[in-house]
């Protein structure tokens, strides 16, 4: 029977996966309007020869909230770009150390994830007190702080999600499909 402390945190994981993939489809809509923006910037400068002023600052925001915005659902799925070879070869003959050691890369991750939204939060303040903005004035100018407070809510989600996966992972809990495990072990059990 699963502790009290494990469904909360079960419940947290399952808040956080929604965030993580609703953040992901925020993302993807940046990317196609960035690619409009492109195409529009593109066609209008080409067959008018008036391209749309600010199209470089427009791709520069929208890069930098394009990888935020999607990094959470990157650690959701176990896509973040890292080496899971050597684990690979350990697991089938010391599963128990391969999971203490995922345990510890992901604890070690959600560290660096805690310390750069600390970072980053008194910049995000700084930003959103002082309003300072980049581009070009009387061209296109944009705020700085919805992209400091886009890396700040990506890296506490991050680390929600790394820290949920240190403490489900010794239960044989996944973020990715909790509900899949359940139906799987009660195929198992029916099985003769």
């Amino acid at each position: 029977m699963e502790s009290l402390f494990v469904r909360a945190v079960s419940q947290v994981a399952r808040a956080a996966n929604a965030l993580a993939m609703a953040a992901n489809t925020l993302g993807t809509l940046m990317v196609l309007v960035l690619v409009m923006v492109v195409d529009y910037d593109v066609i209008a400068r080409g067959a008018f020869n008036k391209p749309f002023m600010g199209a470089v600052e427009v791709v520069q925001f929208s890069m930098v909230l394009i990888v935020f915005l999607q990094l959470p659902d990157v650690v959701r799925v176990n896509r973040l770009t890292r080496s899971d070879g050597f684990l690979a070869l350990m697991k089938p003959r010391f599963p128990n150390l391969t999971m203490w050691l995922r345990r510890f890369i992901d604890a070690v991750s959600a560290t660096l994830m805690v310390m750069i939204a600390i970072a980053i939060w008194p910049e995000f303040l700084e930003m959103y007190e002082t309003k300072d903005y980049f581009g070009v004035p009387g061209v296109f100018v944009a705020p700085w702080w919805p992209i400091k407070l886009t890396i700040f809510l990506s890296a506490v989600l991050c680390s929600i999600l790394f820290i949920c996966k240190v403490i489900l992972a010794s239960n044989g809990i996944s973020l990715i499909r909790m509900n899949e495990m359940k139906d799987n072990n009660s195929k198992a059990e029916t099985k003769p």
